[in-house]
């Protein structure tokens, strides 16, 4: 499946929506059959699939569920010497760094460090590292701490309902 995702976005980078369509359709096919999210979470496209649900699929409700838990996107870094707006009105002195935002995405997935660090091709030096500066930049000293605010952020997707 995680093959046939990045099939979908780099023929879709490419400018061929047909076959990124095709592609991410079988994907989507298998995640209904299985009820394996985790790889449209650790990579997501989310506008592919926000075109995907609009123009063809069979599985709109699966794309919705999958858009419903990524988190919302981080903005980018505010000039050098200011503090950026959002960052204050979300709480945080300091913008979330692209590999933070990674690892912030694993967190919810209950894998441990070098589960983690095996999933990223990172070391476990490096995936503490990053949460360390993350759980600082939350203001918390625990994973669950951190999932919690990051929550109430807007960073990551409120927890799925249980049936």
């Amino acid at each position: 499946m995680t093959a046939l995702l990045l099939e979908a976005r780099a023929r879709d980078g490419l400018g061929h929506q047909d076959t990124a369509g095709r592609a991410l359709e079988q994907a989507l096919d298998i995640t209904e059959s299985t009820g394996m999210l985790l790889p449209f979470l650790l990579d997501p496209a989310p506008a592919l699939l926000e075109r995907h649900r609009r123009h063809r699929t069979a599985h709109p409700a699966l794309i919705s569920q999958i858009l419903d838990l990524l988190p919302r996107p981080v903005r980018p870094a505010p000039p050098p010497g200011s503090q950026p707006r959002w960052a204050s009105s979300h709480g945080l002195d300091e913008q979330l760094t692209d590999s933070e935002t990674r690892i912030l995405r694993y967190l919810p997935t209950h894998l441990t460090g070098p589960e983690i660090a095996n999933e990223l091709s990172v070391s476990l030096n490096t995936v503490s590292t990053h949460m360390q500066h993350l759980y600082a930049k939350l203001g918390v000293h625990r994973r669950h701490e951190a999932v919690d605010r990051a929550r109430a952020l807007g960073l990551l997707a409120p927890p799925a309902r249980r049936a």
